[in-house]
């Protein structure tokens, strides 16, 4: 019998657009292509169905890739005593949060309902902006920097924002970390009866 694995799908469950580019890195590397870089934008809702993506290559896919890679640096906590690398990292950060993001419109559709699409279509350094300012806006929050957690699931990486009532989520996903916990602790449980 072959071991059948599930297509990855997108989660975007960590409460914030930057939080969830974090996320595709793991299990594997998610962002393996233009294909699947512009798939994951538009399914973060930062493209409208639609929307060309010509001018996005592979060069673009690395610097997606070296931006969640800063941004994780930045969320990991303190500046080590040297702070060169985490200094670095923030710089390139604010770099791509400076270029203006991508610019919406509405336009009606043929049903008369208004719809939003981009007044033209994007560059890489617009949509790396949308994400950097984001993750400038969750860092510079007291109160949602406050709120950001890793993942207490048993070898799980993700980061997500707390927005629980009593702030006391524990994992990115009840449905998939949460639901591994309980399955894990009822196993014990039963170990030992």
């Amino acid at each position: 019998m072959v071991a059948s694995t599930a297509a990855y799908e997108p989660r975007f469950d960590a409460g914030r657009v930057s939080l969830d580019l974090l996320a595709t890195s793991h299990p594997e590397e998610r962002l393996d292509g233009a294909e699947a870089l512009g798939e994951w934008l538009r399914s973060a809702d930062l493209l409208p169905a639609g929307t060309r993506l010509h001018r996005i290559g592979l060069d673009c896919v690395q610097r997606f890739r070296q931006l969640r890679q800063d941004m994780a640096q930045l969320v990991a906590g303190e500046p080590p005593l040297d702070g060169k690398p985490f200094a670095a990292a923030l710089a390139r950060v604010n770099e791509a949060a400076a270029a203006p993001p991508p610019a919406p419109r509405a336009v009606p559709a043929e049903d008369g309902r208004l719809v939003r699409v981009l007044h033209a279509e994007p560059d890489c350094a617009a949509l790396l902006a949308a994400i950097a300012r984001d993750f400038v806006e969750l860092l510079t929050d007291p109160v949602a920097a406050a709120r950001i957690r890793q993942c207490e699931g048993d070898n799980c990486p993700r980061i997500y924002l707390d927005t629980s009532r009593g702030r006391r989520r524990r994992w990115c996903s009840s449905e998939v970390c949460g639901n591994r916990e309980r399955v894990a602790r009822h196993r014990r449980r039963m170990a030992v009866t």
